[in-house]
């Protein structure tokens, strides 16, 4: 069995890999073309075209991260290769701890204080109770589940909102159009997991951003493409004169790294972090990974990535 890996720093997954999976040969896409032939599994994040166009014949390839869309799109994806992705994988409590951050950002105020300093204004501002800032997650997978119990934990009241019926204890959940718009009035920050597919693009729009009360907050730590860009520039206000929505903690782009005249990067009431609310944790992932070789070989069924919906 030979398994490929390509991710940044892929020799320690490899070697990490290595050691779950002893009896297999595993290469890094760095290594020598005569090594890398009759590869059985690809293990990826983000591979480029050219490296999927090599592997037509592939038992199944395993997607290092949460988010399909990129592979997906790739236009060098081979034709009816089975797809697994990572499911949570660690990933789900780091994104936690990230949006926990965020709703805080907002309840106690940090986002005017530091404003405050910038025009060396002294000014304490009352503190709203967990209990009246209500939180929806909107995307009630695994990540996004957990997400919204770690926030709930907290003392914060949550919605959460899938496409079909969910039920999660402490969580109000919600579902289809109706309860899209029914959750987005109720909530003062609002957090974006959803998948990127063609049916969530730009899900967060004019007419939603204008169901969220006056003065919510938004946090997404999922797909870039889930936002309309100008719609959301329009919502937050220009310059110091705030729109309907308070400020925006934005993590995920269409477009990545974020291009420096996007102003996104200067707006006073955005906050702009590299992609970084959920690295994958090298340690969990590579069990999971073996894990799912290990399926793969055994012929289980497994859960695997529908390329027509997008997740």
């Amino acid at each position: 069995m030979r398994v490929l890996i390509h991710i940044d720093e892929a020799a320690s997954w490899r070697d990490a890999l290595a050691e779950h999976l002893p009896a297999a040969e595993i290469v890094t896409s760095e290594a020598p073309a005569h090594q890398r032939r009759d590869i059985d599994y690809l293990a990826a994040w983000k591979p480029p075209e050219s490296l999927l166009r090599e592997y037509a014949n592939l038992k199944g390839i395993i997607n290092l991260g949460a988010g399909v869309d990129a592979l997906l799109n790739n236009p060098g994806l081979p034709e009816g290769v089975p797809i697994v992705k990572l499911r949570d994988a660690g990933m789900a409590e780091l994104i936690g701890d990230y949006v926990r951050y965020g709703v805080l950002h907002f309840q106690r105020d940090f986002d005017r204080y530091r404003r405050q300093q910038a025009r060396r204004e002294w000014r304490e501002h009352a503190v709203d109770d967990k209990g009246d800032w209500p939180v929806g997650v909107l995307g009630l997978g695994a990540i996004g589940a957990k997400v919204a119990r770690m926030v709930a934990a907290d003392g914060f009241p949550v919605h959460g909102w899938s496409r079909s019926p969910k039920r999660l204890d402490g969580i109000a959940c919600h579902h289809g159009a109706d309860g899209l718009f029914d959750l987005l009035g109720r909530v003062r920050t609002l957090v974006l997991l959803l998948p990127g597919t063609p049916e969530t693009r730009h899900i967060i729009d004019a007419e939603t951003l204008a169901a969220l009360p006056e003065g919510a907050s938004l946090i997404n730590p999922g797909r870039g493409t889930l936002i309309d860009e100008v719609a959301l520039l329009e919502a937050l206000g220009e310059g110091e004169t705030e729109g309907r929505l308070r400020g925006a903690l934005l993590d995920a782009f269409p477009e990545e790294p974020l291009p420096r005249e996007n102003p996104l990067w200067s707006h006073p009431r955005v906050w702009v972090t590299p992609h970084m609310a959920g690295p994958t944790p090298l340690k969990e992932a590579v069990g999971q990974v073996a894990e799912l070789i290990e399926a793969f070989e055994a012929g289980e069924t497994l859960e695997t990535v529908n390329p027509s919906a997008g997740y």
